[in-house]
Protein backbone atom coordinates (compact mmCIF):
# COMPACT_ATOMS: atom_id res chain seq x y z
CA UNK A 1 0.00 0.00 0.00
CA UNK A 2 1.69 3.39 -0.97
CA UNK A 3 2.43 5.76 1.96
CA UNK A 4 0.33 8.76 2.64
CA UNK A 5 1.92 12.39 1.70
CA UNK A 6 0.56 13.43 5.30
CA UNK A 7 2.26 11.56 7.20
CA UNK A 8 5.19 13.85 6.94
CA UNK A 9 2.86 16.80 8.18
CA UNK A 10 2.03 15.34 11.52
CA UNK A 11 3.90 13.87 13.94
CA UNK A 12 2.12 10.41 15.90
CA UNK A 13 1.57 11.31 19.57
CA UNK A 14 4.18 8.58 20.49
CA UNK A 15 6.85 10.77 19.31
CA UNK A 16 5.52 14.10 20.86
CA UNK A 17 8.26 13.80 24.06
CA UNK A 18 11.02 13.67 22.05
CA UNK A 19 10.06 16.13 19.72
CA UNK A 20 8.82 19.15 22.71
CA UNK A 21 12.41 17.96 24.24
CA UNK A 22 14.36 18.67 21.03
CA UNK A 23 12.17 22.06 20.84
CA UNK A 24 12.59 23.15 24.48
CA UNK A 25 16.22 22.56 23.91
CA UNK A 26 16.38 24.87 20.67
CA UNK A 27 14.53 27.56 22.70
CA UNK A 28 17.01 27.75 25.50
CA UNK A 29 20.05 27.37 23.07
CA UNK A 30 18.48 30.24 21.30
CA UNK A 31 17.42 32.40 24.05
CA UNK A 32 19.54 31.27 27.36
CA UNK A 33 22.84 29.58 26.96
CA UNK A 34 24.55 31.86 29.08
CA UNK A 35 23.44 33.28 32.47
CA UNK A 36 25.02 37.21 32.58
CA UNK A 37 27.18 36.91 36.05
CA UNK A 38 25.96 38.60 38.43
CA UNK A 39 22.95 38.59 36.99
CA UNK A 40 19.86 36.51 36.38
CA UNK A 41 19.66 37.44 33.01
CA UNK A 42 20.65 34.82 30.36
CA UNK A 43 21.15 35.20 26.70
CA UNK A 44 21.70 32.53 23.63
CA UNK A 45 22.10 32.56 20.60
CA UNK A 46 19.75 34.57 19.51
CA UNK A 47 20.71 38.11 20.03
CA UNK A 48 24.47 36.73 19.40
CA UNK A 49 23.88 35.92 15.99
CA UNK A 50 21.52 38.72 15.43
CA UNK A 51 24.85 40.96 15.62
CA UNK A 52 25.60 39.72 11.54
CA UNK A 53 24.14 42.07 10.22
CA UNK A 54 21.25 41.39 7.12
CA UNK A 55 21.88 37.17 7.66
CA UNK A 56 21.66 37.20 11.61
CA UNK A 57 17.97 38.05 12.00
CA UNK A 58 17.22 36.31 9.02
CA UNK A 59 19.38 33.20 10.46
CA UNK A 60 16.94 34.08 13.54
CA UNK A 61 13.83 33.93 11.93
CA UNK A 62 14.79 30.77 10.33
CA UNK A 63 15.21 28.51 13.80
CA UNK A 64 12.28 30.49 15.18
CA UNK A 65 10.32 29.51 12.43
CA UNK A 66 11.51 25.31 12.51
CA UNK A 67 9.54 25.59 16.36
CA UNK A 68 6.42 27.04 14.51
CA UNK A 69 6.55 24.57 12.32
CA UNK A 70 7.46 21.29 14.09
CA UNK A 71 4.55 22.71 16.57
CA UNK A 72 2.28 22.86 13.20
CA UNK A 73 3.09 19.20 12.70
CA UNK A 74 2.88 18.43 16.67
CA UNK A 75 -1.30 19.72 15.91
CA UNK A 76 -1.22 22.93 17.66
CA UNK A 77 -4.43 24.96 16.45
CA UNK A 78 -4.68 28.12 14.03
CA UNK A 79 -4.88 30.82 16.92
CA UNK A 80 -1.70 29.00 18.25
CA UNK A 81 0.23 29.07 15.73
CA UNK A 82 -0.70 32.93 14.94
CA UNK A 83 0.36 33.59 18.36
CA UNK A 84 3.62 31.64 17.66
CA UNK A 85 4.47 33.55 14.33
CA UNK A 86 3.17 37.22 15.88
CA UNK A 87 6.05 36.74 18.16
CA UNK A 88 8.66 35.86 15.72
CA UNK A 89 7.29 38.95 13.54
CA UNK A 90 7.95 41.02 16.56
CA UNK A 91 11.51 39.48 17.45
CA UNK A 92 12.28 39.68 13.66
CA UNK A 93 11.38 43.46 12.78
CA UNK A 94 12.37 44.88 15.84
CA UNK A 95 16.19 43.31 15.70
CA UNK A 96 16.39 44.40 12.64
CA UNK A 97 17.15 47.87 13.95
CA UNK A 98 20.79 48.86 14.65
CA UNK A 99 21.68 48.42 18.33
CA UNK A 100 18.58 48.78 19.80
CA UNK A 101 17.22 45.40 18.26
CA UNK A 102 20.28 43.67 19.58
CA UNK A 103 18.74 44.49 22.93
CA UNK A 104 15.18 44.12 22.43
CA UNK A 105 16.37 40.19 21.10
CA UNK A 106 17.68 39.57 25.08
CA UNK A 107 14.85 40.76 26.34
CA UNK A 108 12.14 39.69 24.07
CA UNK A 109 12.15 35.63 24.09
CA UNK A 110 9.63 34.53 21.06
CA UNK A 111 10.75 30.99 21.16
CA UNK A 112 10.57 30.90 25.26
CA UNK A 113 7.00 32.15 24.63
CA UNK A 114 6.38 29.93 21.92
CA UNK A 115 7.14 26.70 23.56
CA UNK A 116 4.65 27.96 26.78
CA UNK A 117 2.28 28.09 24.08
CA UNK A 118 2.56 25.00 22.50
CA UNK A 119 3.15 23.12 25.72
CA UNK A 120 -0.25 25.11 26.64
CA UNK A 121 -1.78 23.39 23.41
CA UNK A 122 -0.55 19.63 24.08
CA UNK A 123 -2.29 19.84 27.10
CA UNK A 124 -5.45 20.18 26.20
CA UNK A 125 -5.29 18.83 22.16
CA UNK A 126 -8.71 17.93 22.24
CA UNK A 127 -10.48 21.31 23.03
CA UNK A 128 -8.19 23.51 19.86
CA UNK A 129 -8.94 22.42 16.15
CA UNK A 130 -5.44 21.73 14.69
CA UNK A 131 -3.92 23.87 11.97
CA UNK A 132 -5.15 22.64 8.27
CA UNK A 133 -1.86 21.96 5.79
CA UNK A 134 -2.87 25.67 3.82
CA UNK A 135 -2.76 27.39 7.06
CA UNK A 136 0.69 25.72 7.29
CA UNK A 137 1.55 26.88 4.42
CA UNK A 138 0.56 30.45 4.81
CA UNK A 139 2.59 30.10 8.20
CA UNK A 140 5.60 29.20 5.95
CA UNK A 141 5.25 31.94 3.55
CA UNK A 142 4.62 34.77 6.26
CA UNK A 143 8.23 33.03 7.67
CA UNK A 144 9.97 33.77 3.83
CA UNK A 145 8.20 37.06 3.67
CA UNK A 146 10.01 37.86 6.89
CA UNK A 147 12.79 36.81 6.21
CA UNK A 148 12.94 38.94 2.44
CA UNK A 149 12.12 41.84 4.52
CA UNK A 150 14.83 41.29 7.06
CA UNK A 151 17.15 40.61 3.87
CA UNK A 152 15.60 44.24 1.81
CA UNK A 153 15.43 46.92 4.90
CA UNK A 154 18.69 46.95 5.36
CA UNK A 155 19.92 47.22 2.02
CA UNK A 156 17.70 49.70 1.22
CA UNK A 157 18.95 51.58 4.70
CA UNK A 158 22.50 50.85 3.75
CA UNK A 159 21.78 52.42 0.14
CA UNK A 160 20.32 55.23 1.24
CA UNK A 161 22.98 56.07 3.90
CA UNK A 162 25.77 55.79 0.88
CA UNK A 163 23.59 58.10 -0.89
CA UNK A 164 23.25 60.68 1.64
CA UNK A 165 27.13 60.13 2.36
CA UNK A 166 28.08 60.40 -0.83
CA UNK A 167 25.66 62.57 -2.55
CA UNK A 168 25.49 60.25 -5.68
Amino acid sequence: MPESPDRFLTIPPDAYAPTLKRLRQLSGLLENMITIPGTQVGIGLDPIIGLIPIGGDVLGVILSGYIIIESARLGVSRATLGRMLLNVLIDGLVGVIPVLGDFFDIAWRANTYNIKLLEESLKFPSQKKKADRWFILGVLLGLLLLAIVLVAFPMILISMLWKALTGA
